[in-house]
């Protein structure tokens, strides 16, 4: 796939670099006091290179660009673009993303999954989605959450570039059980029927380009199951774009 102009994807890049931590922050790894909310040392140290399955984003050690699993069961998304590694230290900042309340670590691991995201427009090429989807949590767990994680990175990586977000186009109807450690069988289980488009989707998802967005990927089996559901209301192509891949099926966020 190729970017379709420069134009919206120069805008991210220029907005992304005014995504800056305020100036003198400690940075969120190794506390270093300093501009950023993670320092370039540390950037430098824990953003590594990593070859991985164009379709689910885990990690090959082979030259192949999709993994045997996806060959064999294909999700219902075309592509997976992921930032970092579900490892250290990105699962603890992620960790305290998603449970601690630490709603303030959105704008930076915003910044990061931003520029995971031009490197890869740049290296492999992708289509700039028309539409960006958070994956919705139901009602009950975002009460008990007090925000949505993939809202509050989508709401900032949108608008850069040029690519609207709609929160309250897809809802999840089913109030699942948390998945942690679930097996992906067990987790697509549970997840049939959880998500549905509302009738503002309905409207707005036909004949569209979707990316759908989430903090982490286990086992694929949340975004493969919004993916269907935004498929079945029109959509031509969905990627799903998430800030952390795990290394393993087995290491559940």
């Amino acid at each position: 796939m190729t970017l379709r102009n420069s134009r919206p994807v120069l805008a991210w890049r220029t907005l992304a670099a005014t995504w800056r931590w305020t100036p003198g922050s400690a940075c969120q790894i190794c506390a270093s006091w300093q501009r950023d909310a993670v320092c370039d040392e540390c950037q430098r140290r824990f953003l590594r290179p990593c070859h991985r399955c164009r379709c689910c984003a885990a990690a090959l050690a082979g030259l192949n660009e999709v993994c045997g699993r996806c060959i064999l069961r294909p999700p219902a998304f075309d592509q997976t673009l992921a930032a970092v590694d579900y490892a250290y230290p990105w699962d603890g900042l992620v960790t305290r993303f998603k449970f601690g309340g630490a709603c303030e670590l959105a704008r930076p691991l915003a910044d990061l999954m931003s520029e995971a995201l031009w490197t890869a427009a740049e290296q492999i090429g992708f289509e700039p989605p028309d539409v960006l989807l958070p994956v919705p949590l139901s009602a009950a767990r975002q009460r008990e959450r007090g925000y949505n994680q993939a809202w509050e990175l989508a709401r900032r990586i949108g608008p850069a570039l040029e690519v609207p977000s709609h929160a309250r186009w897809v809802e999840r109807v089913l109030d699942t059980p948390h998945q942690t450690g679930l097996p992906r069988a067990e987790r697509l289980h549970n997840l049939r029927g959880a998500f549905a488009v509302t009738p503002a989707g309905r409207a707005g998802l036909a004949g569209r380009r979707v990316a759908i967005l989430d903090d982490v990927m286990t086992t694929g089996a949340t975004l493969d199951a919004l993916a269907a559901t935004v498929r079945r209301a029109g959509a031509t192509a969905v990627q799903s774009w998430v800030f952390a891949r795990t290394v393993s099926d087995d290491a559940a966020p």
